[in-house]
């Protein structure tokens, strides 16, 4: 398993070539920011991404697990929103089948009324998607909900109301696209944090300052057309570029709980669509275990490693309890993850989060940096060609045409054995097959030491955090197994990376530290 295209030195050497003048860079390495740059270099444009952590170590990889129109939006009358949704879950579908599966969705209906108003509302949901919904929704009796659904209250049951939607793996997507960038003449590099922008005599951003987070080494990187697609973090590119720029945006976190099968054990995944606080909540299944959430909490400084507050914990638990039969508690969460959402700042302040659009917006400051806030990644796709679409316009660059629409990411492949622990991986999963050996580090798990060397050598992993929470999601689905097996997995990387013995020390202490946080 050779390194390949993927080596991060090649990379970032191209990246830093003396007298290089890339068409687009793009700062930040998540969905919009990978959506962006696939867009641009499929285009032809010359195009370095750079991301200050790891590839979706931030928001992207902390979501629902949904690739979905969005049953709430609908709710809420935000029919635009549903159909351009839609419609990306259905490209997203055909051009990732490795990783986005066609998922059913139940909602249990207690009354008459409902059983009228969800099956009229999810009708509406299949016929915006048109050619590309992925199948009819339907009430189901009582009988089949409780076949179906066999872990959920059945007191006053009336029926269900059956609907699909895509569920996916987030991290391993932002993964993906960023190999796809590479193969297409990109370069895609994380580690690599933006500390000021180069400006040229009219004052316009003409490049970036930009630190290596390995080496402290600091290189002058030049760029025609700048794009700020840092999610929570906007405000601080913004202000490198005009110190007195107003806030964009505000954060909202959404905090998930994972929990072991027995508390739901049903391939169907469970929507409540109307709880306490006016959200819906969902239990699905996720690789091993079910991930149940999530919660809107308006939070003020945005953090890289967002902390769950209690009253969202109990919110969950409390909440889930009311409809499954047997109620979770604390000691039953394997892991419990927060992402914050980057939401347009509202003018009056006034707006509850959850009624902030999540559709995406590009602002264009009078200096020309490009700015997208909102979105969500099911329409990482779309924010990517209409940014691509800004730049040209402003720049004054030639039109050209989208050419992801039906663009294969890397590791495309169909017919996905979903039970298959190494699904994930797609086109590479056989090669990985043939190079294990039976060297588990964790059964449970199902994690070996191929799976680790593929990660150092073809995915860019960089620390026991990039292979155990993304490259992988064992932190994610039992942050205290992903404890057990740090210090074996740290020893292992040292070989590959050639680091020493402190290095692995010092990241088995690094992680153990952070991995608690996801224990409750």
């Amino acid at each position: 398993m050779s390194n390949g295209i993927f080596n991060r030195e090649q990379l970032l050497q191209a990246a830093t070539k003396p007298g290089k003048l890339w068409d687009v860079v793009v700062i930040g390495g998540g969905a919009s920011g990978l959506g962006i740059a696939l867009e641009a270099v499929t285009r032809g444009y010359q195009t370095l991404l750079v991301e200050q952590d790891d590839f979706a170590k931030g928001t992207s990889s902390r979501s629902t697990k949904l690739v979905h129109g969005g049953v709430r939006y609908l709710a809420q009358g935000n029919i635009a929103l549903v159909r351009e949704a839609s419609i990306e879950r259905g490209l997203l579908q055909k051009n990732a089948p490795h990783l986005v599966k066609n998922q059913t969705f139940i909602i249990p209906v207690y009354s008459f009324w409902d059983r009228i108003k969800y099956t009229i509302g999810l009708k509406l949901y299949d016929w915006i998607a048109g050619r590309l919904s992925l199948g009819p929704s339907v009430f189901i009796s009582k009988k089949k909900t409780m076949e179906a659904l066999p872990d959920i209250k059945q007191e006053g049951l009336v029926g269900g109301v059956q609907y699909h939607d895509g569920q996916f793996d987030d991290s391993r997507l932002a993964l993906n696209l960023a190999q796809t960038i590479i193969e297409q003449g990109g370069v895609a590099l994380n580690y690599v944090k933006v500390t000021g922008l180069i400006k040229n005599e009219r004052g316009q951003p003409s490049g970036i300052i930009a630190e290596d987070q390995e080496t402290a080494a600091v290189y002058r990187i030049h760029a025609k057309a700048v794009v700020n697609a840092t999610g929570v973090f906007v405000d601080d590119i913004l202000k490198m570029d005009n110190p007195s720029a107003p806030k964009s945006v505000v954060a909202s976190q959404g905090v998930h709980l994972v929990l072991d099968k027995e508390f739901f054990s049903s391939p169907h995944a469970l929507m409540i669509p109307e709880t306490s606080d006016g959200r819906v909540l969902f239990a699905v299944p996720w690789h091993s275990e079910v991930v149940v959430g999530t919660t809107d909490t308006p939070v003020g400084a945005p953090s890289a490693e967002p902390r769950p507050l209690e009253k969202e914990i109990e919110f969950i638990l409390n909440t889930s309890g009311q409809y499954l039969v047997k109620q979770p508690t604390r000691k039953d969460v394997l892991s419990v993850f927060a992402g914050l959402r980057p939401l347009a700042a509202p003018k009056e302040g006034t707006e509850k989060t959850k009624e902030i659009s999540r559709s995406h917006k590009i602002i264009i400051s009078p200096t020309r940096l490009f700015t997208i806030i909102g979105g969500k990644w099911t329409t990482y796709r779309k924010m990517g060609q209409d940014m691509v679409d800004a730049v040209e316009k402003r720049m004054g660059w030639a039109a050209t045409q989208t050419q992801t629409r039906h663009l294969q990411v890397h590791g495309f492949a169909k017919g996905m054995d979903w039970n298959d622990p190494f699904y994930f991986y797609g086109s590479d999963a056989e090669k990985i097959k043939a190079a294990s050996n039976g060297h588990w580090l964790s059964e449970k798990l199902k994690l070996n030491k191929a799976q680790l060397q593929w990660a150092v050598q073809q995915e860019m992993a960089r620390t026991v955090e990039d292979f155990l929470a993304r490259r992988t999601r064992a932190l994610f689905l039992d942050a205290k197994e992903s404890i057990r097996i740090a210090g074996e997995t740290a020893t292992l990387m040292a070989e590959e990376l050639h680091k020493d013995k402190a290095w692995a020390d010092a990241e088995t202490e690094r992680f153990t530290t952070l991995a608690k946080q996801y224990i409750l």
